[in-house]
């Protein structure tokens, strides 16, 4: 029997693939660097073997699945060539393996985790169900019908996909060190377009994909009147959200959210529509709906004391907006403090006043150090550019963060793809 070995297991998409072939009961192990990554857990839970880099790994028989952060430099990869192994990269891999589902690639520039998880979860109520989600959660099932899987567009990824059918969330100009500008996030988007098989559910609230052009059916779903999935009669309370669907302007059924904020309504359309289509009963789906739990990493809250502490993902200025809005429905009494670390200075220098704009929205903003990446020069941009456009902000350092005690009663959202955990940890042992 195979075995896979995954060179970079703890890659947040190659710890999910590893945990669905593993489930599907494949023989599976991988390497990394020895340092702690939040993925490492479940693979741990799964009793997936994780090694530390070292050519030895390699043994003849094994088929290597390959991470793209590892180049074929990498002394694994190397002895796999003199091997004569066949060597897979991640995004191959994936292509081929969903050809044995009926799949379902989930893309756009917000929100593709979110949906990927309240999907596969609504699915798997229905059908058997395999998923793999950006947030390193995946899980197998051997008899699945469908496939879900979340399908990024940074540097044109989910052009490796021919996915049946594709859900885009929306366009957005984000990953300024990859794309040019919002049209040449546009043409990735039609380019997968074509590559899909059987529909495609899109936001038609979006400009941009409004424009999208596909060689299947392309159905929209949002709050504006031209949707073929429509939200009406909108109720939000501190529990959640509850609203009426239309399907081409006809009542189809009242569906209830345990979640906030506008987004979470047209990633819960999304679910619908999608259901809709395969026929899924709909009573399936609103059990499932209220059910959903939320993945790791957004809008994840804990009680301390008088303060709420959320920990989330946000890191373009679409989502802290997303993510403030949410914390308003759920907590309208409470002060709203953000904690931010931006991510990538090239981000950070194009979307200077949009960040700021977003961040204005809480009641106080702490700012952390901009967290680099190892592939950018940083030239002359810091964090005092973006306090000095957001009135009242401070500088917070790890060591520092006793200060937020301050805010008593208050919603502390720690938001950032960087390291932010860490200060979030340190405000917690204050505690």
């Amino acid at each position: 029997m195979t075995i896979y070995h995954f060179v970079g297991i703890k890659g947040s998409g190659m710890s999910a693939l590893a945990q669905v072939l593993h489930d599907m009961n494949f023989q599976v192990q991988g390497s990394d660097y020895e340092k702690h990554f939040f993925t490492q857990l479940a693979l741990e839970q799964s009793g997936i073997k994780i090694l530390p880099f070292q050519k030895e790994n390699i043994q003849p028989g094994m088929t290597i699945i390959a991470g793209n952060a590892f180049p074929d430099t990498h002394e694994e990869i190397q002895e796999a060539m003199k091997l004569g192994l066949p060597i897979i990269r991640y995004h191959r891999f994936l292509g081929d393996f969903m050809n044995n589902f009926t799949s379902i690639g989930i893309t756009g520039a917000h929100g593709k985790t979110s949906t990927t998880g309240l999907l596969a979860h609504v699915m798997k109520g229905a059908k058997p169900t395999s998923f793999l989600i950006g947030d390193g959660t995946g899980r197998g099932e051997e008899n699945a019908e469908y496939f879900v899987f979340e399908a990024c567009e940074y540097r044109r990824h989910f052009l490796s996909y021919f996915p049946d059918y594709a859900i885009m969330t929306n366009i957005d100009f984000d990953h300024p060190d990859y794309f040019a500008n919002i049209d040449d996030v546009f043409s990735a988007f039609q380019e997968m377009s074509w590559q899909v098989n059987k529909g495609i559910f899109a936001c038609g609230d979006d400009e941009h994909l409004q424009k999208i052009q596909a060689k299947v059916p392309v159905l929209f779903y949002g709050f504006g009147e031209q949707n073929d999935f429509q939200a009406r009669n909108i109720v939000k309370t501190t529990e959640g959200t509850t609203f009426d669907v239309f399907v081409r302007n006809t009542f189809f059924e009242t569906f209830s959210i345990r979640s906030f904020g506008d987004h979470n309504i047209l990633n819960s359309l999304a679910v619908i529509a999608i259901c809709h289509y395969e026929e899924i009963d709909s009573h399936v789906v609103q059990e499932y709906l209220q059910s959903f739990e939320g993945v790791k990493r957004r809008f994840s809250e804990k009680e301390i004391g008088t303060q709420i502490i959320i920990d989330d993902y946000a890191h373009h200025p679409t989502e802290i907006k997303a993510t403030v809005d949410a914390a308003r429905q759920k907590y309208p009494e409470r002060e709203i403090v953000c904690v931010f670390q931006p991510h990538t200075f090239t981000r950070t220098q194009t979307f200077l006043d949009d960040f700021a704009e977003s961040l204005n929205l809480a009641d106080k903003v702490y700012l952390c150090e901009i967290f680099g990446s190892a592939r950018e020069v940083h030239g002359q941009l810091s964090i005092e550019d973006l306090k000095a456009k957001i009135p009242d902000a401070e500088i917070l350092l790890e060591e520092e963060t006793v200060i937020l005690k301050a805010h008593d009663n208050a919603v502390i959202i720690f938001m950032g793809a960087g390291d932010i955990q860490k200060f979030q940890e340190a405000y917690e042992k204050q505690l």
